[in-house]
Parts: structure tokens; C-alpha cells; sequence
């Protein structure tokens, strides 16, 4: 084998190998949707056109899957396709080590094996005109597979349960390798074991459990190797670590200084992982909620010590989906306690045994010491506390060194050190054999904790240090990891408590904070910038401006440093505070003149010092500062690569640049003084990234300045730019949100342009004429209310998304200019209040979503594609949908909710992929609708459909039904009670209904009801005050029923205005049968009901909580039993009963069968409501 399967990247889990025309609407069907609902992921190939070859992204899908499942049919072979595809899975088998499952859908397996009978005749055919070599190839492919265990459907007696068996295999086999990442980690299994019972993956509840432990314990490897095991059990997931949070707060630190705006910029990077789409951008607090309510999603923050990030990104149970999983990581229970995460592991030391195999593990390889070394060994894992850390660190310094090095170490671990793992971790450090690798790993623990690597060997390029071998002997002893992160870029990441021991080792070169090389602690750095104590053996000054409150500067505090090569100070909270007071003097002179690193947030002066020297700067970082201006004349910025002064509200001008000819970003964002930009940018060549969003005064940019570089430029807020920039023939991203633009230059030069974002911007049109936008893929104007017309984009012919919304003075698409969009797949136009038509005629042929709600004049049916999935048109003009909407053959989704001069539909058509239609709001619609029998979801909420017809029999996929406030609706067909997908049905506030019968001949006569559907679990028909209950009562097999009524209906055997019930059993009612099953019935009332003739436009949404207690007494009077607990939401108005089927089981292991009585009591959690009485009857 080339290679293994742990070392591929798998995308499926499982491609399918299937000739449509045999089982695509058939067994694939089934078997692809019991895949989705087992969470196992497979490769559709609904968008690739067969052909004699194949397809490259179908051979990259093949490789990407981790089994392959072969569907051979009576005519798989007719199809060279097939057989290519074949081929493709059998190489990846025995060069991937991809499993290979062969089912035998209606053919014999010993046809397939020996392509005989009509399999073989049918095989021949294909294999006219082939080579003999291809020939003797394909011969191979379908033997070999044909000889490997698998499915034949003869065996089977129905389709359902094979298909069954098949997901469930496929489903163990996903699960026999997990992730070999975390095998070294001894003990990983009983942690994933005691795990298992807290997460109880089976319950639908979301869940929050901590994590928690001491620094080194091993909880950041017990919660990957988690993610690596569940991951595919949710729809999507996401790992928040440091790195993620301190790249997400960086737009906070620069400009978006309040509490709201971090939170929102937290949030969008953590939606744009989580939903695997870059670019999410939200405006609300509300936005994890809404996107992610009905999202079963796997959460893990991880190094939890901030409660914000919490706060922000986990707001609460309501937030996530059903089954889902949020766990954070933290050494601080308080962090956990505060936000009521109850359910926590504590992750405790490892035994002796398992601390010893550990540091062998590390050590020798293998789990026990060779000989001669068990005494040795186990002596250094209990002086080391059986911290996972520091025996992964120690093993890693001890490893291939002979037994005199193991025992010349313990002196330095007995000597009184109680098993401190500092000195445990120094030794690591003192093992290392040259100076300059020393040097590195304390830059690394002072400075560049968490940086790129790139970005630390830009830093250190002119030092003495080796930094490439550096870093590789530091991953070699375990003291740091270099681990990848955004963008194909990897970071270097160590430990906090070896950074910690770094710290202290350079604190321990001198008491006086001065003459160390770096400078880390607050007051330290305070005391030596005030007693200007400083030396020229300093470095590095890092500080966190979160620890203090004043900072004072002598006039004089950097003299003496002028071996001074790093000046950062930052801010490491994401929690909002108050600003550093700083006490400067007038001037400040003497900077050191080899700063490479400058990072000031807030900068209280002015102006730079006058004799300051910024030659060897490689970034200048001073956001948020008082900075009017840099410096006067022309410096030397050979070395600048990065320059950020956002929100520097004062600076009014940029000095001149000619010599920055390395710089790479220039950052402006904020500076709403700041008028022009110097000329001398045009000599940025290698600029990609310049950012003036918010710069609201600035007025021209530089004409005809070509960065040759630049790739990305931001004018957000820029309001008094009137003209478009044309300042690179280059630019791939052009962010100009709230601009005003006037003048749009004649020869624009956007051919390498892919995204354009001018949202509330305030033109009326754009440029004219015909731009080569070949590149473009994205365009956004929405909320342009004055834009007149778009322009014309007949050669942006990879465009695939046109994002309109809100374009209220926008009356037309020309035709011409987008009836060349074939790759075009979104098209928003929401709130276009003014679009009368959409042109006709034309077919963009990838167009899967078009969104046209609130396009209140448009009154045509829309034709400009019959490709399209999802078709939104709520509260748009529209009469009547056209019997050609038969063509749309791949409409899932079609939303008219409020089209109110909506009348007709067509009759006797069938949209088969439509699954989801609402057409509620629409007043004037009288017939149900008869236009696809494939629908699982249904909503006619607001309309004047007076009956739901007999043949609702035919809606099979059928699995959610709102009918509310159909205040015409007379009869309700009983054939709806047979669907057996049917899991929901709302009639509420239908007041013409009065006889709804469950069954369609009369109960007397019914035997049983066991032909009405078996996955109905609520029926309501709150506020239906005419409907005669009592027979439905006894007819209704759904779980919950809901019905208008103040009184327990005389049905209930057990009837009381209280709330505890206390049933006599006889010996024998539960020897037999130990399952106490009941109907139960709650009248709840609403306290806060809105009074009679009051109008509401949205129903008044109550969440019910019923707490049912069930105790069986024995004749000794021990007690047992359990509480089930009931919860949804439904519309309340006026006094309901809430009918439902509960069994309970008594407790047979404590030996006692002889139950006396049974104790049953109702109890109700909700707010706004209370529990007027209560009803029971035995079944």
C-alpha cells in the first residue's frame, strides 16, 4: 500500500456507485435519506453529466470517501461510467485502504462474479469496441468486488430492513478507526468512558458540561480526541481555542471598542467555522440563536477564562438544536458555576501506574521501563506529580540519554521541591545543548507565544538565533508545538505553564527587573518606564494594559535601552475596560533606534519624538491613538511590513511612504480626521491590504496610482468619496459599504475582481458600459435604496451570487445584462419595493435560490429559471401561479406566506422534489393545494380553505400540517389521521370547525385504530371552540392532543380540581404487565390571556412544561417510581386540555411486585399559566 487511511483527508463517508436509471428513485432513494437521518454523510452527484470519461470531481469524491458502496444492478454494466467508477474505487481500496461494501440489488452475485446471464449479455454490449487490456480490467474490477462480503436483496424480506442493516454496517465500520491522534495519550479510553455517561449523546436535551482541571492535566487532548470521536454525530462543529479568540478579538483591539461590537465580531467568526462559510455577518446578539436553533451542533471552548466568550457564543440550552453539545474547557470553576454548567468532569491525576506508563511512553517508546530503569522511572513519575505535561516534557528531554542521566536528574527533584512541575519542566530547558536554542525558546515564552511562524523568523530574521533548527529541536523536546492554523499558516503554540517556567527563568537572571532581557510583568514594566531603570541588556518590553490602571513615562525612560528590539504593549481581555491612564511628558526622546516591534495601543501623544527612528520597524501597531501626525520628513521604512493606526480619531495625515516598499497592510480603519492619502502610496507596490473604513472625511484618493499588489481594499463609511477608486489592476475584494460614489472612472480595471460589497450605498447606478468581470463571483448592493438600475454584467460569467436586497428604486433587470449568468446560484432581491417584472425568456441554468419577498409590485410569477430549489415570494402582488411551474422539477421550497391577492393554484400537477410549501397569509386561497403529493411540510395558516380533501391520502411524505386561523375550514377529511409520516397538525382558532372524526366509519364499529399513522405526536386544536371533543378524545392515537375546554371530560375516569391522584391496584393489575399505562388530561389556563375583543395579529406563544410524578407504593410502604417531563410551545388564548398517553414502569429490582397503590401527580413549570384540574384513565 502507497498509503493508509489515516493519512487521507476524508470529505464522505460514503460514495455510492449506482446506475440511476435502476435504483435512483428506488432503493437509493431510501437508503441515501436512512443515511442522513444516521448523520452519515454521502457524495450526491445530482450536478455532474455522465460521459464516456470520468468526471474529475467524481474522482476526487471517490478518493475522499471512506467506503464506497457498490449498487450493482441487472444493467450496471451497460454503462462504462459505472465500470470507470468501478475501477476508480477498486484503486482506491488497495491504495487507501477504502472499505468496499458490494450490494446486489435484484442480480445474482455469481453473475456479477462471472458476468454471466443477463448481467453478461448486457456487459458485452458495453464492451464493443474497447480494447482487450480495458476489457480484461473491468473482468477484474467486477469479480473482485463481487467476491467481497456483502448484500444480496433476494435475502431479504423487505427493502426497509435491509437498508437498515446496510446504514447500521456502515455505521460500525465509520466507528472502528477513530482518530489515531490521541492513542499516545495513555488512560484516553477510561476518560472517553466516564465522558460518554455525562455527554448521554441519546438524550435530545441540550447539553452544557465543563471540562475542568489544573493547567497540564490533559484536558485540551481529552476534548479533541472527544471531537474527534463525535464529530460526525452532529450537523456541524466547531473547536474555540485561544488562537481562535485572540485572532477574532483582533478587530475589537483596533477600533471596535464596546462590549456589543466584540461580541458581534466573536460571533461571526464563530458562526463562519461552525457553518463552514466564510463571511457570516451578523448585526444582532440574536444571530447564534437564529441560525443554529434548529442545528444539532458539537461546541468546545477550550482555555475558558474569560466568561464573555461564554457568554457570547453560548448564550443558552435555546440557542442549539435539539441533541446538541456544548463543553467547555477551564481551569476556573467559577467560570463554569457562573453560567450554571452543572455537569462537569473533573479530570484527577493518573494513578501510579498510569503516570509511569506515560513517562515510558514518552521516554522508550513503549509502555514499561527496559530493564534495569523500572526503579529510576518510577521515582521521576511521582516527583513529578503525574502531571500528563511534565511527563510528556521529561520523557521527551530523557529520551535515548543513558541511566546516568536519569539518575543525575533526580537530586534537582528531591531537593524539597514536593513535585513542583516548574522545576520538573526547567529541566527540559537545561537539556537543551546550544545557547541560541535557549535564546529562542525564552523569546518564544516572552514575546511570540501563539505567533505565526512566519511572522517570528520576520521578527528574528537579523538575530544570531537559527531559528528554523530552533524550532524544530524545541517540537523535538516537547516545549512547544507548531500546529496549523488560518490560511495554510501554523503557529507556534507552548503550554502556559511552560511559558510560565520560560518567565521565570529570565526573571531569575537578575533582581533588578532592568537588566533582565525581557520585561513581562506589569509592575515591573511600570516601575523601570517610571524610574527609567532600564538597560541595554533589555530586549523585549510585553505588556498586558488589562493589569493596570496608570502608567508613568520619564522623559528619559528609554535611554539606556538601546539594545531595545521589541516594544509591545497590548490588550489580552476581550472584556471591555476602562482606559489606561497614562502620565507622559511633553516630549519624549530617546527611542531606541532599532525597533523592529512597535505595538502601542492608545498612544497618548500626539506625535512621535522627534528624533524617533523607525528604519528597522517591521510593524507599527497603534490603534485607538491621539496621534495627530507620524512624523515631518521622509524616513527610512525599508523593513515595514504592517502599519496599523485604526482608530486614531485625530491623525488628519500620513506621512510620506515612498520608501515603504516592503509594506504589506496599511490599516486606517477609524480615522474619521484623516482627509487624503500622500501621493507617495503609489509606491507601495507591494501593498495587498489597505483599510479606510470609517474614515468619513476623506475625500479623493490618489489618481492614478497603481498598487500592483493590492488585493483587498476597504472604504466602509467613506461617505465624502465621490469617486470610484481605480487604483489597482489587481484588486480581487472591493468592501464599500455606506459610500456615496458620483463618478465612476471610464476605463475601470476589474477583471481580477471577485468580491464587490457596496451595501447602503448611496448611488443611483454604477459604472456604465461592459466590464471584463471574468473573476467575479459576488456582488452585494443591498440596501441601496437609490440605486436605479444594475450594471451591465453580460461577462461576469462566474458570478454566483447577487445579493439586491432592499434596492427599493430598483424597477428592472435588463436582460441583456444577466442573461449570461449561468454559474449565477443567488439571487436576493428582497424589499425591492419598486421590480415590476423579471425578464422572461431566459434560463440561468444554476440558479438554485431566488429570493423575491416584500417585492410588493411585482405581480408575474417569476420564469428566469426551472432550476431553482428554493423560491421565496412572501407578500409580493403575485394572483396566480402558472401551470408552467410544472417544469420547475427540482423545487424543494416554495414560500408565498401574505400574497394576499394570491387566488388559484394549478390542479393536477406534481412538483415531485417540492417537500416544503407555505402558503399562509394568502386570504383570498380557497382550495387546498393539489400541486405536488411529496410534501413533508405544509403551511396554510390565514387562508379560506374550507376542507381538507380525501385525497390528502396521497400526501405520503407528509410530516407537518399548520392550519391556523382558517376561520372557513368546516371539514377535515379522517383519511389526513392515516398518513403515517405525519408527526404534527395545528388547527387552531378554526371556528367553523365542529365534527372532526378520527376514523371513517363509526367508533362502534372500530375494532382498533391500528391503520392510522404510528409517528403522529400532536394534534391541537386550541381555541376550535365549536369542535364536538368527545369522540375524537377517544379515537386520537397522537401522543399530545389540544383542545379548547375548562373541564375534564367525563371520558377520565379520575377526575379532581387538584393535582395528586391515588390509585388502589390490585396484586395482579402489574405482576403480568409491570407498565402502568395511562391517559392523562391538564386543564391549563392562561393568566395572562389576552381579554375578548382584543386584536392580535401573532399568535400569543406559550411554552408549556408539564412535570408528571408516577410513585408505586408496596405493602410495606417503600415507595419507587419516576417523573416524566412534557414541553412545547403552542398558541393560548383562553383555557385548553392538553390530552396525553404516559406510561410508567414499576420498579422490579428491588424484588418487591406487590404494588398497593399508585401515586400520580401534575405539576406545571410554566410562567403565565396554571393547572386548574386534572384527569386521568387507566389503558
Amino acid at each position: 500500500m502507497s498509503s493508509s487511511s489515516s493519512s487521507c483527508d476524508w470529505v464522505y463517508d460514503v460514495f455510492p456507485s449506482f446506475r440511476g436509471k435502476d435504483v435512483r428513485k428506488s432503493f437509493l432513494s431510501h437508503f441515501l435519506k436512512e443515511l442522513d437521518r444516521k448523520l452519515i454523510s454521502a457524495f450526491k452527484d445530482k450536478k455532474i453529466e455522465t460521459s464516456e470519461s470520468l468526471d474529475p470531481v467524481l474522482k476526487q469524491a471517490i478518493k475522499k470517501s471512506r467506503i464506497a458502496i457498490v449498487i450493482f444492478s441487472q444493467k450496471y454494466a451497460s454503462s462504462s461510467w459505472c465500470i470507470n467508477e468501478l475501477l476508480e474505487i477498486v484503486k482506491c481500496q488497495e491504495e487507501l485502504s477504502q472499505i468496499v461494501i458490494p450490494v446486489f440489488y435484484e442480480v445474482d452475485p455469481c453473475h456479477v462474479r462471472h458476468q454471466t446471464k443477463e448481467f453478461g449479455e448486457v456487459f458485452k454490449k458495453t464492451c464493443l469496441r474497447k480494447t482487450e487490456d480495458e476489457i480484461q480490467l473491468w473482468k477484474k474490477a467486477l469479480t473482485d468486488v463481487a467476491n467481497l462480503v456483502g448484500y444480496h436483496s433476494q435475502n431479504w424480506e423487505n427493502e426497509a430492513t435491509m437498508i437498515e442493516v446496510i446504514a447500521n454496517d456502515v455505521l460500525g465500520k465509520l466507528n472502528l478507526n477513530p482518530s489515531k491522534d490521541f492513542e499516545d495519550f495513555v488512560g484516553i479510553e477510561d476518560h472517553m468512558e466516564k465522558m460518554s455517561s455525562l455527554l448521554c449523546l441519546e438524550s435530545k436535551e441540550v447539553k452544557m458540561i465543563g471540562i475542568w482541571g489544573p493547567s497540564g492535566i490533559g484536558k485540551s487532548i481529552i476534548a479533541r480526541a472527544l471531537e474527534s470521536r463525535l464529530s460526525r454525530h452532529f450537523h456541524g462543529k466547531v473547536f474555540i481555542d485561544m488562537r481562535f479568540i485572540s485572532k477574532s478579538k483582533e478587530c475589537y483591539l483596533k477600533g471596535n471598542s464596546d462590549d456589543i461590537n466584540m461580541k458581534l465580531h466573536l460571533q461571526e467568526n464563530f458562526l463562519s467555522k461552525i457553518l463552514d462559510k466564510e463571511g457570516v455577518k451578523v448585526d444582532t446578539l440574536n444571530a447564534v440563536r437564529e441560525k443554529l436553533k434548529r442545528q444539532k451542533v458539537l461546541i468546545f471552548i477550550d482555555d475558558l477564562d474569560d466568561p464573555v466568550v461564554l457568554d457570547a457564543l453560548a448564550g443558552g440550552d435555546e440557542c442549539f438544536g435539539p441533541g446538541s453539545r456544548i463543553i467547555a474547557i477551564t481551569k476556573d470553576m467559577q467560570i463554569l458555576r457562573a453560567h450554571r454548567i452543572t455537569c462537569v468532569y473533573k479530570v484527577e491525576t493518573p494513578s501510579k501506574e498510569i503516570a509511569l506508563q506515560m513517562l515510558c511512553r514518552s521516554a522508550f517508546r513503549q509502555d514499561s521501563p527496559p530493564d534495569g530503569f523500572m526503579e529510576v522511572a518510577s521515582e521521576v513519575a511521582m516527583r513529578l506529580g503525574g502531571l500528563p505535561l511534565g511527563l510528556n516534557i521529561i520523557g521527551s528531554a530523557l529520551r535515548e540519554r543513558d541511566k546516568t542521566h536519569w539518575v543525575n536528574m533526580l537530586p534537582a527533584l528531591r531537593n524539597g521541591l514536593d513535585g513542583r512541575i516548574d522545576e520538573a519542566l526547567s529541566f527540559s530547558y537545561k537539556s537543551l545543548e546550544r545557547k541560541e536554542y535557549k535564546a529562542l525558546f525564552r523569546h518564544l515564552a516572552c514575546l511570540f507565544n501563539g505567533d505565526e511562524v512566519s511572522y517570528i523568523k520576520l521578527m528574528l530574521a537579523d538575530s544570531e538565533l537559527n531559528v528554523d533548527m530552533g524550532l524544530e529541536v524545541l517540537v523535538d523536546k516537547s516545549l512547544i508545538r507548531v500546529v496549523p492554523f488560518w490560511n495554510n499558516t501554523n503557529i507556534v503554540e507552548m503550554h502556559c505553564l511552560v511559558q510560565e517556567m520560560g518567565k521565570e527563568i529570565v526573571r531569575g537572571q537578575s533582581d533588578k527587573p532592568g537588566e533582565r532581557e525581557f520585561l513581562m510583568d506589569s509592575k515591573d514594566v511600570c516601575n523601570v518606564l517610571k524610574d527609567r531603570t532600564g538597560t541595554e541588556k533589555l530586549i523585549g518590553i510585553s505588556m498586558d494594559l488589562d493589569e493596570i490602571d496608570k502608567v508613568k513615562i520619564h522623559e528619559k525612560a528609554f535611554k539606556r535601552m538601546s539594545n531595545l528590539r521589541f516594544l509591545k504593549f497590548y490588550k489580552r481581555s476581550l472584556q471591555p475596560k476602562k482606559e489606561v491612564r497614562w502620565q507622559t511628558p511633553k516630549t519624549l526622546n530617546d527611542f531606541p533606534d532599532e525597533l523592529k516591534l512597535l505595538s502601542w495601543p492608545g498612544y497618548p501623544m500626539e506625535c512621535m519624538p522627534s528624533n524617533f527612528c523607525p528604519e528597522y520597524l517591521v510593524e507599527l501597531s497603534m490603534p485607538n491613538s491621539k496621534l495627530k501626525k507620524l512624523w515631518k520628513e521622509v524616513e527610512e521604512l525599508t523593513y515595514l511590513k504592517d502599519m496599523d493606526l485604526s482608530g486614531s480619531k485625530s491623525l488628519k495625515k500620513i506621512p510620506d511612504l515612498s520608501t515603504a516598499t516592503n509594506l504589506e497592510t496599511l490599516n486606517l480603519h477609524g480615522c474619521s480626521s484623516l482627509v487624503e492619502l500622500p501621493s507617495s502610496i503609489q509606491s507601495l507596490n507591494k501593498l495587498t491590504d489597505l483599510n479606510m473604513s470609517g474614515c468619513t472625511n476623506l475625500e479623493t484618493l490618489p489618481n492614478g496610482a497603481n498598487l500592483k499588489s493590492l488585493v483587498r481594499l476597504v472604504l466602509n463609511g467613506c461617505s465624502q468619496l465621490k469617486v470610484f477608486p481605480d487604483i489597482s489592476s489587481k484588486i480581487e475584494s472591493i468592501i464599500a459599504n455606506k459610500t456615496a460614489f458620483e463618478i465612476f472612472p471610464s476605463k475601470l480595471r476589474l477583471e481580477n475582481l471577485v468580491e464587490l460589497r457596496m451595501e447602503h450605498s448611496m448611488s443611483q447606478r454604477l459604472w456604465e458600459g461592459v466590464q471584463p468581470l471574468t473573476s467575479l463571483t459576488k456582488i452585494v448592493l443591498s440596501g441601496s435604496q437609490n440605486l436605479k438600475e444594475i450594471p451591465d454584467l453580460s461577462l461576469a460569467t462566474s458570478l454566483e451570487t447577487l445579493n439586491l436586497n432592499g434596492c427599493s428604486s430598483l424597477v428592472e433587470l435588463t436582460c441583456s445584462f444577466i442573461q449570461n449568468l449561468n454559474k449565477l446560484t443567488t439571487l436576493e432581491m428582497t424589499g425591492c419595493s419598486s421590480l415590476e417584472t423579471l425578464p422572461t425568456g431566459i434560463n440561468l441554468k444554476s440558479l438554485y435560490r431566488l429570493n423575491l419577498n416584500e417585492c410588493s409590485q411585482l405581480k408575474s410569477f417569476p420564469d428566469i429559471s426551472d432550476n431553482i430549489s428554493t423560491l421565496y415570494l412572501n407578500q409580493t402582488a403575485i394572483e396566480e401561479v402558472p401551470r408552467w411551474i410544472e417544469n420547475f422539477s427540482k423545487l424543494e421550497s416554495l414560500e408565498m406566506w401574505k400574497c394576499k391577492n394570491l387566488a388559484t393554484l394549478p390542479t393536477g400537477i406534481n412538483l415531485k422534489s417540492l417537500y416544503r410549501l407555505n402558503l399562509s397569509g394568502c386570504p383570498r386561497l380557497k382550495s387546498f393545494p393539489d400541486i405536488s403529493s411529496n410534501i413533508s411540510n405544509l403551511y396554510l395558516n390565514q387562508t379560506a380553505i374550507e376542507e381538507v380533501p380525501p385525497w390528502i391520502n396521497n400526501f405520503s411524505s407528509l410530516e407537518a400540517l399548520e392550519m391556523w386561523e382558517c376561520r372557513q375550514l368546516r371539514c377535515i377529511s379522517p383519511n389526513i389521521f392515516k398518513l403515517e409520516n405525519l408527526g404534527e397538525i395545528f388547527f387552531s382558532d378554526c371556528e367553523q370547525l365542529s365534527e372532526v372524526s378520527f376514523l371513517d366509519f363509526p367508533l362502534e364499529e372500530a375494532e382498533d385504530t391500528s391503520n392510522t399513522c404510528t409517528k403522529l405526536s400532536l394534534i391541537s386544536f386550541t381555541n376550535c371552540i365549536n369542535l364536538n371533543q368527545e369522540n375524537f378524545i377517544q379515537q386520537s392515537a397522537s401522543k399530545y392532543l389540544i383542545l379548547p375546554g375548562v373541564e375534564v371530560p367525563p371520558y377520565f375516569t379520575h377526575r379532581s380540581a387538584g393535582s395528586i391522584f391515588n390509585i388502589p391496584l390490585h396484586h395482579s393489575s402489574l405482576s403480568q404487565q409491570p407498565v402502568f399505562n395511562f391517559k392523562a388530561c391538564v386543564v391549563v389556563s392562561d393568566v395572562d390571556a389576552v381579554t375578548e375583543g382584543t386584536e392580535t395579529a401573532d399568535h400569543h406563544l406559550c411554552f408549556i412544561d408539564i412535570e408528571v410524578n408516577c410513585r408505586f407504593k408496596d405493602s410495606h410502604g417503600n415507595y419507587s417510581g419516576s417523573t416524566e417531563s412534557i414541553d412545547f410551545s403552542l398558541p393560548q388564548e383562553y383555557d385548553h386540555l392538553i390530552i396525553f398517553d404516559c406510561p410508567f414502569r414499576q420498579n422490579q429490582d428491588s424484588g418487591e411486585s406487590n404494588c398497593e397503590q399508585v401515586e400520580i401527580e401534575f405539576s406545571l413549570v410554566s410562567t403565565g399559566l396554571r393547572l386548574i384540574g386534572c384527569g386521568l384513565k387507566r389503558q
